[in-house]
């Protein structure tokens, strides 16, 4: 079943038939500091497996994006995150956030994480925190994963 609501016009919306996937890629690859240079087939990929959240303006024009990493019980990742410059400044990402974790499939969940360089102020706003046992968090990290000349990806 989809889940949509219209907020201060703008349509949100988990329905991934309206995902204007040029706008993403392009946002992702071009602008974004943690996805520069993700090729179409790697978002392709991330986008499919992923439950995706997108905001349109009243034109049907992709306003937003954000994606769930999840297994729709315990545990979600947010990633992905973005408003467009045209749409700043509206609360627009105040309102992603309290439509993903109201989506009534994402409930209950043990634990939700995300990563950000410079939004922490919205996150926080949320209940987010900074990871609450840092000596237990471990990652595989590859910062140019994506613009190696020489990958499979």
């Amino acid at each position: 079943m989809l889940y949509e609501e219209k907020i201060i016009g703008y349509l949100f919306s988990d329905d991934k038939e309206k995902l204007q996937f040029d706008v993403i890629h392009n946002y992702l690859s071009n602008e974004s500091y943690w996805s520069k240079g993700i090729s179409a087939d790697i978002l392709k990929r991330a986008i499919r497996n992923s439950e995706c959240f997108g905001i349109y303006d009243n034109s049907g024009k992709q306003a937003g994006f954000a994606r769930v990493v999840t297994d729709k019980a315990t545990y979600g990742y947010i990633g992905d995150v973005f408003v467009l410059e045209p749409h700043r400044g509206k609360g627009l990402s105040k309102f992603l956030m309290e439509f993903i974790l109201n989506h009534p499939e994402l409930q209950g969940f043990r634990r939700w994480m995300l990563l950000t360089r410079d939004a922490q102020d919205l996150y926080k706003k949320y209940g987010f925190i900074v990871f609450h046992a840092p000596e237990r968090c471990m990652e595989l990290w590859d910062p140019e994963v994506y613009t190696k000349k020489d990958t499979d990806n």
